[in-house]
């Protein structure tokens, strides 16, 4: 995901005591849209220090100055240094003194469309309410690394703004739906395809009406699901937190995409050994809880299929039912299977 909106921190939402989430509009930074594929970048964690700098090489407004602001200082400076958060706050207020970010001014909706090859995802940029990720109203399935929060509160602090949305999803609605295909039938404020052939393309939803049908659909869904972004949203919490008695933000970042346009892209493992087995003994001791089958397939074609490439031919696993627990729902999970019965 290339991020094109932002959030500045210092404003409150009231908290509504029920069980249903909450989100909000807000008043968000955009890039000039005439350069948006100049400005905006990839999420700061899916590249190296050294992958960043060739990425920013010659474009000044690059967003990885502000994600990845190592890369304006010496090489070898760790990530977690204070002059690194100095560098991200100097070259963020750059960017707005400059107006290549500029403020909204007023609180809006946000329509988000990626299209991938074939795929297409329509996503709602809103603001949720840090206290309903407290309650476990919005969900989350990872835990987090205490250093990486940490790195995330320091970012966040040293910027009062969250530069990147937590990735949220929720049950597809068919109201919602229908609003978001009519307000992408029309002209976009910003479109570009990155170099990885993403097109990203955003609205400003600017109707009353529309803003006002989006969150009674929402008063109608429950929760809300984390699909990426633990360590921003953990780190947005304990920032709220910290403000909480001077009344500052208890809101963060989000792009919400209903559950049916949402695609789960492979996660790969690359083993580098097979701990002193040979291939036959390897395929012997993985036939005891999978039904193994010479299929040619590089990718699986559903559900508790594991596709494995073994001394140049590739294999589908499909794990016996005495390998699934029944009564355990993370354990019946594809990734816990391959985890528990062949990596482990």
């Amino acid at each position: 995901m290339i991020f094109c909106f932002f959030v500045a921190l210092g404003q409150a939402l009231p908290y509504r005591a029920a069980p249903m989430a909450t989100i909000k509009p807000f008043p968000a930074l955009l890039p000039d849209s005439g350069r948006a594929s100049e400005i905006c970048e990839l999420p700061y964690d899916v590249m190296s220090a050294a992958e960043a700098r060739q990425m920013a090489k010659g474009r000044p407004d690059s967003f990885l100055r502000v994600s990845r602001p190592e890369i304006d200082l010496p090489e070898g400076t760790a990530p977690t240094d204070s002059s690194v958060y100095a560098k991200a706050r100097e070259n963020f207020d750059r960017l707005i003194a400059g107006g290549t970010l500029r403020k909204d001014d007023q609180a809006h909706y946000y329509l988000y469309r990626q299209i991938m090859g074939e795929h297409r995802q329509l996503g709602l940029v809103a603001v949720a309410n840090c206290a309903e990720y407290d309650a476990n109203t919005i969900r989350r399935h990872e835990f987090t690394r205490p250093e990486k929060e940490d790195d995330r509160v320091a970012h966040l602090e040293a910027l009062d703004a969250q530069t990147g949305p937590v990735f949220l999803t929720y049950p597809a609605d068919a109201g919602l739906d229908e609003l978001s295909d009519r307000i992408a039938s029309s002209e976009p404020d910003i479109d570009f395809t990155s170099p990885d052939g993403v097109q990203h393309t955003s609205w400003t939803l600017v109707s009353q009406w529309d803003t006002q049908f989006i969150e009674s659909r929402f008063d109608s869904i429950p929760n809300l699901y984390i699909a990426d972004g633990h360590h921003r949203s953990a780190a947005a919490s304990r920032v709220a937190k910290r403000r909480s008695s001077s009344g500052s933000s208890d809101l963060f970042l989000t792009v919400l995409f209903p559950h049916d346009q949402v695609q789960i892209l492979a996660y790969n493992r690359v083993v580098r050994d097979l701990n002193g087995r040979s291939p036959e003994a390897f395929l012997a001791a993985l036939g005891q809880v999978f039904d193994i089958e010479d299929s040619g397939l590089a990718r699986p074609s559903g559900k508790h299929e594991i596709c494995l490439y073994l001394d140049g031919r590739w294999r589908t696993l499909r794990p016996k039912a005495s390998s699934i627990d029944p009564d355990n729902p993370i354990k019946q999970l594809d990734v816990s299977i391959l985890q528990d019965h062949a990596l482990g």
